[in-house]
């Protein structure tokens, strides 16, 4: 039978759920009238992102390839392209790169506390995804006259929604993704008549791949929105920290005081506890076996990204939110334990370049929050649903009484 309905029903639980009832880690089904293969657990992260077993090439669905990835990006390479063009990305995620887009958000962040001061309600998520769009924007050099903020902010947004959507979020998607891949296209053939500049668009404009040829415009946009695009996701990362400090207010005094490890390990766990992306997927590159499982050359494989993170055999207690746990050695540092943007080596593997980025981004609101505002939560609902994927609470979480502090 064709499982695609019960995969969108229940995008969070699927994989983990079959798993669980099957009594294995690995198990094959059908969706999208394609057999495919569902792994999970930590020994399944390490054979997943082994690449002598998997390929990316043509292994996301249609529908994910022309919303939320784009054609001909980084996320459809292997081999030599997907090494070149892997260290291309991973040469915008030094510290100084980084402490300069840290920096460039602090800054709108005291901006937009000072705007909602004004405003009766703020709903956070699409504020703040429009702050970090701002603030990714001027930190890869790309021009954004204020006028395009609103408009860009949500071809953004619609592109990360799309993937698992059915209807007008669907093509709100994919309209999102061509006039964006338009306009950047645009500019990445204005910046090629200039000599090349030290900003992450001239440098992606300018990139050639191992055979020496220049991307075309249209994927050079692409690899262009592969920076905008996942920064500005972190506006419900944004979301699900100020949901963790209002579920467990016992932690905001420790963060208002300038704890910073505590703030990281605060961080990590609202990145392991919350749902993001519910899997990845990879193509077997060739036939092999895998406790007794067959996978054939071809076949569509995924992985369980939330199973994982909250599989049992790998944490204590994984159904509760425990900063402490990444103090007291629960995660060992293993990069196929512990995976809410994918698993394996940021250099080697398909892992996300900009993991990094999105823990600055997500100390930083952490910081604001406690630290440069005070605000008050009104009755809402914050639930989730299992069949919204990437989730966010129903209301997109929504604060009242916004006072700068101090």
């Amino acid at each position: 039978m064709d499982n695609t309905l019960a995969l969108l029903l229940d995008a969070y639980g699927f994989i983990s759920g079959r798993a669980r009832a099957l009594g294995a880690d690995v198990f094959d089904t059908r969706l999208l009238m394609r057999k495919t293969t569902c792994v999970t657990g930590a020994e399944a992260a390490r054979v997943f992102y082994d690449p002598d077993r998997f390929v990316r090439r043509k292994a996301a669905p249609h529908r994910l390839t022309v919303t939320l990835f784009g054609k001909g990006g980084v996320q459809s390479t292997d081999g030599a392209t997907h090494a070149a063009r892997k260290a291309m990305f991973m040469s915008f995620m030094t510290p100084a790169s980084r402490e300069r887009l840290s920096e460039l958000a602090r800054d709108r962040w005291r901006e937009y506390i000072r705007r909602w001061e004004g405003m009766p309600r703020v709903n956070l998520f699409d504020e703040s995804s429009r702050l970090i769009c701002e603030a990714v924007f001027d930190w890869a050099g790309v021009p954004l006259p204020a006028r395009l903020v609103d408009p860009m902010t949500e071809r953004l947004k619609s592109m990360i929604e799309a993937p698992a959507a059915v209807g007008p979020r669907y093509v709100r998607g994919r309209l999102g993704r061509i006039r964006a891949e338009q306009s950047l296209g645009e500019l990445i053939r204005l910046v090629r008549r200039r000599p090349p500049e030290a900003t992450i668009l001239s440098t992606i404009a300018h990139y050639r791949d191992p055979d020496g040829s220049l991307l075309d415009p249209r994927v050079a946009a692409v690899e262009l929105l592969n920076v905008l695009r996942p920064t500005v996701a972190v506006g419900r990362y944004v979301v699900f920290t100020a949901l963790a400090l209002h579920a467990h207010p016992e932690h905001r005094e420790r963060i208002r005081g300038g704890d910073e490890e505590f703030t990281e390990h605060f961080v990590q766990e609202v990145r392991r506890f919350y749902p993001f992306f519910p899997l990845v997927a990879a193509r077997v590159a060739r036939p092999f076996e895998w406790r007794g499982h067959r996978f054939p050359a071809g076949r569509r494989v995924l992985l369980d990204l939330q199973g994982v993170n909250h599989d049992p055999r790998l944490w204590d207690r994984p159904g509760e939110f425990r900063p402490e746990r990444f103090a007291e050695g629960d995660w060992d540092g293993s990069a196929y334990t512990f995976v809410p943007q994918g698993g394996g080596d940021h250099y080697r593997d398909h892992r996300c370049p900009g993991e990094w980025i999105t823990i600055d981004l997500m100390k930083t609101a952490a910081r604001a929050l406690t630290r440069e505002m005070t605000y008050h939560v009104p009755p809402q609902d914050l639930r989730m649903s299992s069949s919204y994927a990437p989730a966010i609470p129903r209301s997109r979480f929504v604060i009242d009484h916004v006072r700068a502090a101090g």
